[in-house]
């Protein structure tokens, strides 16, 4: 049996405060987690079309993400491609996801899609030219990856702490 392919990616612009939150959430997850060899986070900027391979070469794609929608800034929301393609959410979203929402039909057409994509998101508070989340949304980044994790465990995968190793054999050093 073909091992399960599993995707994560962040998508967003730096540049403009809470839009790179998504990105963010993948630099966080990346600095703090080891992963195993069937999963892959990927920061995707603002990248559009070349996120492609990316998408069609995973079975799984979590896709993180800030949305402005209408709601109170740093609510979080999960979306189904299927609950964004139903006409179900009525939603003004973030530039690079509708790009990357004609990326998952063009991966379909292609026959190439993931079998599960699924949206973590946060309302933005502040979408100016400036770096770095505003202080509303920066906590959201740990909510976002609880959630994340969460969904891992079901996809079959358990993430490593970095560091856990280590800091057990050190102390199992000093015990004996």
């Amino acid at each position: 049996m073909k091992e399960k392919k599993i995707g994560i990616l962040g998508i967003g612009n730096l540049l403009m405060r809470d839009d790179g939150f998504g990105v963010q959430c993948i630099e966080q997850l990346i600095q703090n987690y080891e992963f195993p060899e069937n999963l892959t986070a990927l920061d995707g900027g603002t990248a559009g079309i070349m996120l492609a391979p990316f998408i069609e070469g995973v079975d799984s794609l979590y896709i993180l993400d800030s949305v402005d929608i209408e709601d109170e800034p740093g609510s979080i929301h999960c979306f189904s491609d299927s609950d964004v393609q139903s006409g179900d959410i009525q939603t003004r979203m973030s530039p690079h996801q509708v790009g990357l929402l004609e990326i998952l039909e063009l991966c379909k057409l292609r026959g190439k899609a993931p079998e599960l994509v699924e949206m973590i998101t946060v309302v933005p508070e502040d979408l100016t030219l400036g770096l770095g989340l505003s202080p509303r949304i920066e906590p959201k980044v740990t909510e976002v990856l609880d959630i994340l994790i969460d969904r891992l465990v079901s996809d079959g995968i358990v993430l490593q702490k970095k560091g856990n190793i280590t800091e057990c054999t050190n102390s199992l050093l000093l015990k004996a």
